[in-house]
């Protein structure tokens, strides 16, 4: 299971628009709790300690307990709603969990071993995730904090496919793979320095030429008119 953490609630016994933004210039959260058959309880939360928990990948996958008024309930985050303009918390929703029932959550990847990869080590290429999460189904007991992905063997042009990453225990993925789909989760790009060399090169070779071109009509010997013109010029 992933990592717990524990956050302290207070009752909410006002509401509307107006009011909402009195408890949130008082720097509390409203929070809705719902799931697993029981009533939506509405709470508030201390911005500043929700803020801290919420910089913290493992917080948006894990197993929270929230300390209401009717006792301490599991819950996982399901939704944070952010001000458009200013760093503030406007609403945050969390579903309560039971032990029998699936949840349906995204987990992070990690990818272990980038820094050794002899695509990026020795080759020099770009190490490139195109997945940094994956949407899984487990019980709460199998929930992972993040789903690792070991890149060490990586070579330049090599990829890891969905069906190659090694799921947890008691964890599946969401997604049906249907015949012949099998995204890519990670590959190592060949290094753009290379690429860009190669183009400052060329371009240089382009220059040369152009260069030599135009000594070359300089070098041109006078024609015969040419020289009539000059001699006449001379007169």
């Amino acid at each position: 299971m992933s990592t717990n953490f524990e956050l302290n609630t207070k009752p909410r016994d006002v509401f509307g628009t107006k009011a909402s933004r009195r408890l949130r210039r008082l720097d509390q959260v409203p929070a809705m709790i719902y799931g697993a058959d029981q009533n939506n309880e509405a709470v508030l939360l201390d911005h500043n300690e929700i803020m801290r928990n919420l910089e913290v990948e493992a917080f948006h996958s894990a197993i929270i307990s929230l300390n209401t008024e009717s006792g301490s309930q599991q819950v996982i985050l399901r939704e944070v709603q952010r001000h458009r303009v200013q760093p503030r918390l406007v609403h945050i929703d969390f579903q309560r969990i039971k032990a029998t029932e699936k949840l349906h959550m995204k987990i992070p990847l990690h990818f272990e071993g980038a820094d050794e990869a002899p695509g990026v080590k020795v080759e020099e290429g770009i190490f490139s995730p195109l997945m940094t999460e994956l949407d899984i189904t487990c019980l709460p007991k199998d929930l992972p904090e993040y789903i690792k992905v070991d890149v060490s063997e990586l070579g330049i042009n090599d990829v890891i496919h969905l069906s190659s990453v090694e799921l947890p225990e008691g964890v599946e993925l969401t997604v049906l793979l249907h015949e012949g789909e099998d995204p890519t989760v990670v590959t190592v790009m060949p290094p753009r320095e290379i690429e860009e060399e190669v183009l400052e090169v060329e371009a240089g070779v382009e220059g040369e030429e152009g260069e030599e071109g135009e000594e070359g009509e300089a070098a041109v010997p006078a024609t015969d008119e040419s020289a009539g013109d000059a001699d006449s010029s001379k007169e």
